[in-house]
């Protein structure tokens, strides 16, 4: 397991609901975004992958728990663990955390699995070397 990459997100009311509470599905949002971020501090920018590479990244499942509630104006901090590195796939760990006050606070958590599939065909391909070295690059670092 690596240490934990962390990217900032504020709750903005296009975030809530009409009670001022975080939108359940809008953590999917904010994993997402943090895990494209953990790319670029890679080095990998999505779009230039599937222009060079010809593969894409998806997710291929989601388990997320709700531990309590994120509301408007919130500050949080999005987190992103590398659990595993397969030859097609990566599974990833995060959790959305409240910041700005004495402790963090753990709002949602979730176990991700991203995996690589050909940009034309939309069938399961291998990470590239060069983005598969870059990721374990990355992961050895934060060890």
């Amino acid at each position: 397991m690596s240490k934990p990459f962390r990217w900032p997100v504020r709750v903005y009311y296009e975030d809530t609901d009409t009670g001022g509470v975080v939108y359940y599905a809008n953590y999917l949002k904010f994993f997402e975004r943090a895990r494209t971020e953990w790319l670029r501090s890679a080095g990998i920018g999505q779009q230039l992958m599937s222009e060079q590479e010809n593969v894409i990244f998806v997710v291929k499942s989601a388990t997320i728990d709700y531990h309590a509630p994120a509301k408007l104006d919130d500050t949080l901090e999005v987190s992103v663990t590398i659990e595993r590195i397969g030859r097609a796939s990566v599974n990833f760990s995060q959790g959305a955390w409240r910041t700005g006050g004495l402790e963090s606070e753990l709002l949602c958590s979730g176990q991700i699995r991203v995996g690589c599939i050909d940009a034309e065909s939309l069938r399961p391909a291998a990470i590239p070397v060069p983005v598969l070295e870059k990721i374990k690059r990355l992961y050895a670092s934060k060890n």
